[in-house]
């Protein structure tokens, strides 16, 4: 895969794991993410053919932004929450130990992630567009170290919690391709 599809999948999937598809952040995106599959060379394309298909069925569910809070904001129990230390630290808190480590890192990169909320930068979409901007600023080895010790470590485990939520086929479709996007850079 090219550095220019590297980078183009990582900020249409991280935007869609970081804001709500009914936002005007990612309304611009929409029709790049319903021919995802015709963006790359998958590995098992006829499998992100079918994710797009329900993605197109899914765009039109009314409920997708509650969806989205659900899923990614919080309210109440989170069934898969896509922040990194939830899943790495042993109190499976916010903002613990490995959240502090990959804030560091990100520092001592330059990299300044401001979405003008105060949150985790170890969020799931935030680290593919973070992930992005390193490609894009021609650091492939220190995009490499941000996938391989950062994000790796927990991906596998909150995709495959999301691929069986039972709240949003929308997400659960958007998550296989995720699943298969970080297979093809591993």
């Amino acid at each position: 895969m090219d550095n220019l599809t590297t980078v183009t999948l990582a900020k249409i999937i991280g935007a869609f794991f970081y804001y709500s598809p009914r936002s005007e952040t990612v309304k611009p995106l929409i029709e790049a993410l319903l021919h995802i599959d015709q963006l790359a060379n998958w590995q098992n394309p006829e499998l992100i053919h079918q994710q797009c298909q329900k993605l197109k069925v899914e765009l039109t569910h009314q409920d997708l932004d509650y969806h989205f809070s659900l899923l990614f904001e919080g309210q109440g129990e989170m069934l898969a929450p896509p922040w990194g230390s939830v899943y790495l630290d042993q109190e499976k808190l916010l903002m613990g130990e490995s959240q502090e480590r990959y804030r560091a890192f990100l520092q001592q990169q330059g990299v300044m992630l401001s979405t003008g909320m105060n949150e985790p930068e170890d969020q799931f979409g935030l680290m593919l567009m973070a992930f992005a901007l390193l490609l894009e600023k021609n650091q492939p080895q220190t995009a490499n170290q941000l996938l391989n010790e950062h994000l790796f470590t927990w991906s596998t485990y909150y995709l495959n919690q999301l691929k069986q939520n039972q709240i949003s086929p929308f997400y659960a479709a958007l998550a296989v391709i995720a699943e298969q996007y970080l297979e093809m850079l591993q």
